[in-house]
């Protein structure tokens, strides 16, 4: 969902990758649902692992789950990384509405953050 908010925010003022610690193969379809929803179509996105940007320089690398902080406390191609801490939504339980709104929430603070992001640079 980062990817897709940071490429429709931002229009191409920046190369945007996104990559996982352990990448489940599929970008979660509720995923795809709620960003519909708001108007950002990520249904053409991959999931993929870190693994596959190993050794390219980045400008800034940025975290959006404690698990992936963890995972990969340093990229060695990063300048500088940063760490927005977010609920995994793939992770909510509970009835499809229940997980829905959790997709919803973190969706929305997702975009807040790059909105924040893109006006202040931190």
């Amino acid at each position: 969902m980062a990817e897709g908010w940071l490429r429709h925010l931002a229009g191409d003022r920046f190369e945007v990758f996104s990559a996982g610690a352990k990448p489940t193969g599929y970008v979660h379809p509720l995923a795809i649902r709620v960003m519909a929803e708001a108007g950002v179509d990520i249904s053409q996105h991959r999931s993929k692992s870190i693994d596959e940007f190993a050794g390219q320089p980045l400008d800034l690398l940025v975290t959006v789950c404690d698990h992936a902080r963890e995972s990969c406390p340093m990229y060695a191609g990063a300048k500088k990384q940063v760490h927005w801490g977010f609920d995994d939504p793939a992770h909510a339980t509970g009835t499809e509405e229940e997980k829905l709104a959790v997709f919803r929430r973190v969706r929305d603070e997702i975009r807040q953050q790059i909105q924040n992001f893109l006006e202040t640079g931190e």
